[in-house]
Order: structure tokens, then C-alpha cells, then sequence
């Protein structure tokens, strides 16, 4: 049994907006897990190979331009964009929230985060929930990676 195995597991879309919605700076990452990325405490930029100052994660606060619209929305959006990944990346990469210190940015404008400390994973049933809530607005929206070139 690895470090992350007993970690608490997010069920649904409103629990996990319900932990945004009680705790500042957290973090969404999508990788093997806190078992394999904390000892290491940094990521590879994946096109120079080049290690980088923390893990590459994406924040789940809420920007003030969000302006009262549904934190399960908010959270929705957040999982959707980088929902590719798993596929990308390969077998046994799944969501799982952090708190952490972001330190520096990477390649992607994205935050780097040091001092990690696990909160729960993602469970897959939240991500089929986040694509049907996107799926729901009035405009369509694509995913983060954009094909077309």
C-alpha cells in the first residue's frame, strides 16, 4: 500500500466544490499520484525535458471576475480542461487535490507547487459529472488542448 493509498476520495462535483468552497489554495494535479510526486517535489517540462522548481498544478480558488456563478461550475470548468490528461499521459494518472506553496510558474503559465500535502483524490465519477455540467451551457465549450492546427 503506497503513502496515497488511504487518502480520502471526492465522490461528487458538489463535494468537491463544497472543499473549494472551505479551503484556500488548493490545488488540482493529475499525475500517478502524492506516492510518486512527492518524493521527487517537481515536475518535467514534457517538450525540453527539463525539471522544473515543484509540481505542476492547476489552482481551484475562485477569481473574484467569477462574480457569485455556481463554485460547482467553477470547479466543473477546472477539471474539464486538463480532463485529456489520463489519456495523454497514460495508465494510472487520475486527479487528486493539494495544498501546497506555489513557487514559480511553468511552461504553461501554470503554478508550480512545493511542500505538497495531499487532500483527497478525484474520483472518475466527478470528471463525468464536470464534462455533463459543461455540456450544460449555452455556449460549447472545448476542452484546454486544441486540435485544428
Amino acid at each position: 500500500m503506497g503513502a496515497s493509498d488511504d487518502l480520502p476520495v471526492v465522490r461528487t462535483l458538489a463535494d468537491l466544490a463544497g472543499l473549494v468552497q472551505r479551503h484556500r489554495g488548493l490545488y488540482v494535479r493529475w499525475s500517478r499520484g502524492p506516492g510518486t510526486d512527492l518524493p521527487r517535489d517537481s515536475s518535467t517540462d514534457d517538450l525540453t525535458g527539463v525539471p522544473m522548481s515543484g509540481l505542476s498544478a492547476n489552482p481551484l480558488d475562485m477569481e473574484e471576475w467569477w462574480e457569485g456563478r455556481p463554485v460547482e461550475l467553477w470547479v466543473a470548468r477546472r477539471l474539464h480542461d486538463y480532463a485529456h490528461l489520463p489519456h495523454d499521459k497514460g495508465p494510472g494518472v487520475r486527479p487528486w487535490v493539494l495544498k501546497g506553496r506555489e513557487t514559480a510558474r511553468g511552461p504553461d503559465n501554470e503554478p508550480l507547487v512545493t511542500q505538497a500535502r495531499p487532500m483527497c483524490w478525484v474520483d472518475s465519477r466527478v470528471i463525468d459529472e464536470a464534462r455533463a455540467e459543461v455540456a450544460r451551457q449555452e455556449n460549447a465549450w472545448g476542452p484546454l488542448r486544441r486540435s485544428g492546427r
